[in-house]
């Protein structure tokens, strides 16, 4: 093969990945921040993380708020510092991928919200540049749905709400509520609650409990098995602070545990599964369920914990058997140990999210041929079927591609919680393979949905996972 004709399957592959890329990221979800940053070193570790994938999340603002943990002042010059290490690394990002924001637009949205704590800073004539800017891009002349995203206490976005309850329609304020989604990391000072009460019908993700019962909290504990090693303070040493230059170098030392804010926008990132539309589905962040969870008089907390007075996203529970790695046969095979509970929803897939957060590190500065990017996953069927109960049928991922020329790896799975058919069933066992040619529906009475996963897998270093979810409603 000449030299040219090989230059232009390669100007043609990377045009193909760009390509498809950047349809994924044109339908970006809108986000704000609130972050207590500074209380310990977590924060500033997720910060970092999200400046990677500030170029598939459009963020709206980055507000430095108070919590039960930082009641007295706020960070402001901590998301600052943070911002202008991205801005150095900025361009050499957008070597890899299209769409990152210069350091000084995301200047721009670094605000600074109450700085009192909790419900001491709702009210009459209490509101902060944070609250005032989020009522702005509540405003803005777009339909696509707002995220705020906090890290620690809620008082700002409280105070944004109760203004808003005070100053509009109540046609206007229904629509305003309809607009928002909020995951909130547990409550951080006693706003959350309030705004919970008081606004019955906002979209709201939240553990309201101690800590130690959080699906959030899964992230910052030792998983089992593969996951623990691309958790450990190595892997953070090699992979995120040395050698990736200024962006990685502001990324602290694990204090009480690392990033526990990630997981309120890791189901944000486009990667083929997540759908935070739908928390009930499963994704990088968790999965949750929609219901009034019940009240344990014996959790103690920081501040007195109430009974929930509606329905609100909470823990939800998957049963989950990992999959591990084979020297012979199938490259990968379940595990011996199986695992059922709310954390196993995020660790799931924490071994791809860490490289991820790996690959993207090493974006800063390396250039496009020395570095790892997505696989492109491409069906060959449609993303949402219907089949007759107990029929057969067939899905196909064989046209996926890597955008570097790596070999792939295939895994489907069903994602038994995430559907409505909850009975114990197997689909047939393709390991290994683009396609399952012979999936068999269940028997079901009523239409039922399953869930199908695949997870596509390159070969390069670190190896990265892309998905595509089939959801399959089975008719009687």
């Amino acid at each position: 093969m000449n030299k040219f004709l090989t230059l232009l399957i390669s100007v043609l592959v990377f045009s193909l990945g760009s390509s498809a890329q950047n349809e994924v990221i044109g339908n970006k979800c809108r986000m704000i921040v609130l972050t207590d940053i500074g209380n310990e070193p977590d924060d500033s570790q997720t910060m970092v993380r999200l400046m990677l994938y500030s170029n598939q999340i459009d963020i709206e603002g980055l507000i430095a708020t108070t919590s039960i943990h930082r009641q007295k002042d706020i960070g402001v010059d901590m998301i600052k510092k943070i911002v202008a290490a991205y801005g150095k690394v900025q361009p050499n990002l957008l070597l890899h991928e299209k769409g990152f924001p210069t350091g000084q637009e995301l200047m721009d949205k670094v605000k600074a919200g109450c700085d009192v704590y909790g419900m001491a800073g709702v009210g009459k004539g209490k509101q902060s540049e944070g609250s005032e800017w989020i009522i702005k891009m509540i405003d803005q002349n777009d339909p696509r749905p707002l995220w705020i995203t906090a890290w620690g206490g809620t008082n700002t976005l409280a105070q944004a709400l109760w203004k808003l309850r005070e100053t509009r329609s109540k046609t206007e304020l229904d629509r305003i509520i309809k607009k928002l989604r909020v995951y909130t990391i547990s409550d951080q000072d006693d706003a959350g609650f309030w705004i919970r009460e008081t606004f019955k019908d906002l979209f709201y993700i939240v553990s309201p409990c101690p800590y130690k019962k959080a699906t959030w909290c899964a992230w910052t504990a030792p998983a089992k098995g593969e996951h623990e090693t691309v958790n450990s303070n190595e892997w953070i040493e090699k992979n995120i602070q040395q050698g990736h230059g200024p962006l990685g170098a502001c990324y602290p030392d694990v204090s009480f545990g690392n990033e526990g804010d990630t997981p309120s926008w890791l189901g944000l990132i486009p990667n083929g599964m997540n759908d935070y539309e739908h928390p009930n589905w499963g994704g990088w962040g968790g999965r949750y369920e929609l219901y009034t969870p019940t009240f344990d008089p014996n959790d103690k907390w920081i501040f007195p914990l109430k009974p929930e007075t509606r329905p609100i996203w909470t823990n939800a529970v998957d049963e989950y058997t990992p999959f591990v790695h084979s020297s012979f046969g199938a490259e990968v095979k379940p595990d011996t140990v199986t695992i059922k509970d709310n954390f196993v929803t995020l660790w799931r897939w924490r071994e791809a999210i860490q490289n991820d957060f790996a690959a993207r590190m090493n974006w800063c500065n390396t250039k496009y041929s020395e570095a790892n990017h997505a696989p492109v996953v491409v069906l060959n069927n449609p993303d949402r079927m219907t089949v007759k109960s107990g029929q057969k049928f067939r899905v196909d991922a064989s046209p996926s591609y890597d955008p570097d020329g790596d070999a792939l790896s295939f895994l489907w799975i069903l994602y038994k919680e995430a559907g409505t058919n909850k009975a114990d069933y197997n689909p047939g066992s393709y390991p290994n393979t683009p396609f399952m040619p012979n999936v068999q529906a269940p028997k079901v009475s009523k239409p039922e949905t399953m869930h199908l996963i695949v997870c596509v897998t390159d070969k390069g270093t670190p190896r990265l996972t892309r998905y595509k979810r089939v959801i399959v409603t089975v008719v009687p």
